[in-house]
């Protein structure tokens, strides 16, 4: 006899009865007002836009607040920065309460697959780069500013981010507390000039939005941004749906990512590349290269290591020369 294992989903209470809303299709759901939501709640204190549910690929489900005006709630507690959700969660989106549900055997059924899995979808190995996004000084922000007027920055902050990147041709791979990583599979063998335009297109606009917000909120010091970027092989696969696929990656080329966004601080940067990623962009670099090497020492390596770092004033003067010169 099959069992079945119970789809993750949530649960809404009214005056009418119980309503389950279950997670099964894709890898993300929308939460809002508005029509195109995947969940729309007609409650007049929910966002027409208001939160976003995102399954990665270890089976965890994040919730992310949208930059709603009223926030998200876990358990009571204003979200101001992705958070994984427990089975038995109580959600509270405007005046609309929900309850969570992913069953222990779901977690349980996934944590016995996970090596099947990984062996299944990871089997792939490509060449890739990989951009970490960190906000600067979160700690201290969240001490310094309300806690509802830090919510909704921080959840546009993040709904805009995904959007820069998605346009560039990528997409949020992993939220960690408040950093996103993202991924670009290129070609079998190299990347083109174009692909890494892209890549440093996506640093410059998030830069450009983050200053954005600072105008917007009444931040008690600018709200700030660090950026790695490192490109090399990895193994990745697919584990999502033919039509909503969900690729992730693996390996030392992600870990590089992070210690390339670390080190930015301690070298007074604000991006970080590694060797490859600036070999790769060599071609672009010939009338104006805004990356100074260093001899860095990444956490975790043995060795020192080549990093070429630049202020984002730099990659955006390199991007207006960009696009100031004529295409042959």
């Amino acid at each position: 006899m099959v069992t079945v294992q119970p789809t993750p989903h949530l649960l809404l209470r009214s005056e009418s009865g119980s309503q389950r809303l279950p997670l099964a299709e894709g890898t993300c759901w929308t939460i809002g007002r508005g029509d195109e939501n995947d969940f729309v709640l007609g409650d007049r204190w929910i966002s027409r836009n208001h939160a976003m549910l995102q399954s990665m690929e270890n089976g965890e489900i994040y919730l992310i607040d949208l930059g709603s005006r009223n926030g998200s709630f876990v358990n009571g507690r204003r979200v101001s920065v992705p958070v994984t959700l427990r089975n038995g969660d109580h959600l509270t989106f405007g005046q609309t309460e929900l309850e969570f549900y992913c069953p222990a055997s779901q977690f349980e059924q996934d944590e016995e697959s996970r090596e099947f899995t990984a062996t299944a979808t990871l089997h792939v190995r490509r060449l890739i780069s990989v951009l970490v996004i960190d906000i600067r000084d979160y700690t201290v922000l969240t001490r310094q500013l309300d806690e509802g007027i830090l919510s909704e920055m921080i959840g546009q902050w993040f709904r805009r981010a995904g959007d820069i990147i998605r346009k560039h041709g990528s997409w949020v791979d992993k939220y960690i507390g408040d950093a996103v990583m993202a991924v670009w599979i290129h070609g079998a063998q190299e990347v083109s000039p174009q692909e890494m335009l892209s890549v440093v297109q996506s640093v410059d606009e998030l830069h450009q939005m983050t200053n954005e917000l600072s105008q917007i909120y009444p931040v008690p010091f600018p709200l700030r941004i660090g950026a790695g970027v490192n490109t090399g092989f990895a193994m990745v696969g697919n584990t999502g749906t033919g039509d909503r696929p969900d690729y992730t990656a693996l390996g030392d080329t992600v870990n590089a990512a992070f210690r390339l966004e670390t080190i930015t601080k301690q070298i007074g940067r604000d991006v970080a590349i590694g060797e490859t990623t600036y070999q790769y962009m060599v071609p672009l670099l010939i009338a104006c290269d805004p990356f100074k090497q260093h001899t860095v020492n990444l956490k975790g390596y043995d060795e020192p290591t080549n990093a070429y770092a630049a202020s984002f004033q730099q990659v955006n003067e390199f991007l207006l020369r960009q696009a100031a010169t004529p295409r042959s």
